[in-house]
């Protein structure tokens, strides 16, 4: 890791008379990236439905929430531990807790750790093995092989550490079958080609943040037009294999209506975005983050309808 001996202007004082009890709290919450572990759990609980085949033990959604939680915390909280000094110079990341202070390194690691630990014993004892092991080995790729590896070494870092972000449709479906199924792995493959033109464009908007502190980014290294490219690309093959688990007997007709509405939406967003990018409009004319809103709204939807459908089969 590259370390970065100064602060940013304006940054905290780290002394305890400083940090406000409720500030710091907040700032402990901020550690587990809350916003981003909304959607892991969006796609482990309607599994969970798709598994048992209808609504499945209340205590065991509750339970596989808490841990995963506790999971997805500890590896986002591992990972603004590592990427603390190019957050620091970064404008989006410029305000996370251990940018201005709110919380110390040596206190980010040990919470980690904690979450970790805590997490794998929840799961092992109050869900199954299968689901602890899972969700540990989801935690150190996300930590080692996507944080400390891939994110500053190639553009593909987003391709393959999405892996992490995909592991808990497996999660979900272990809590309830303690296995895992074909069904449980064409929703992990959804995943795993949603998440780079989820997160393109995101990295479009702010190419400059990631060009800045050397972190190479696919819109850094290959312009927009070719990322533009790869995000249809990637975006058909995701609509194509979200609409597998029909044929393959998995569903009933909701699921796959619901799923051919979304990506044709979905594909007519991503084609207008590289028409744009092939036109050359740049700045606010790309309008980028159309494409990722809407990508959170698919994915949302998407997995309601997996949650939806065993009841009206």
């Amino acid at each position: 890791m590259t370390a970065v001996d100064s602060r940013p202007a304006g940054v905290l004082d780290t002394s305890q008379s400083h940090r406000p009890f409720g500030a710091r709290v907040k700032a402990f919450v901020a550690l587990t990236k809350p916003r981003v572990i909304e959607l892991l759990l969006m796609t482990t609980v309607p599994v969970m439905f798709l598994a048992a085949g209808g609504v499945p033990d209340l205590w065991l959604v509750l339970a596989t929430c808490v841990g995963g939680y506790m999971s997805a915390g500890g590896a986002a909280a591992f990972n603004m531990y590592y990427d603390r000094d190019i957050d620091a110079l970064m404008a989006r990341t410029s305000q996370r807790p251990l940018v201005t202070g709110m919380v110390s390194p040596a206190e980010c690691l040990v919470f980690a750790s904690a979450l970790t630990v805590g997490s794998t014993a929840w799961f092992w004892f109050l869900v199954n093995p299968l689901s602890a092991m899972l969700s540990l080995g989801a935690l150190a790729f996300y930590v080692v092989v996507y944080t400390m590896w891939l994110k500053r070494r190639t553009a593909q870092n987003i391709v393959w550490g999405g892996i992490a972000g995909c592991m808990p449709v497996f999660i979900g479906w272990s809590a309830v079958t303690d296995s895992v199924s074909w069904a449980a792995a064409i929703l992990f493959l959804v995943i795993f080609f949603w998440t780079p033109p989820h997160y393109w464009p995101l990295s479009m908007k702010v190419k400059d943040d990631y060009e800045r502190v050397g972190v190479p980014m696919m819109p850094v290294v290959a312009g927009n037009k070719a990322v533009a490219r790869q995000i249809v690309l990637y975006s058909w093959v995701m609509v194509i294999v979200s609409l597998l688990l029909w044929p393959l007997g998995y569903t009933g007709w909701f699921y796959p209506v619901v799923a051919a509405a979304l990506g044709a939406f979905w594909l007519k967003e991503a084609h207008a975005l590289q028409a744009r990018a092939k036109a050359g409009v740049t700045g606010p004319g790309l309008k980028e983050m159309r494409l990722f809103h809407w990508s959170i709204t698919y994915v949302s939807l998407l997995f309601v309808a997996v949650a939806v459908d065993p009841f009206l089969r």
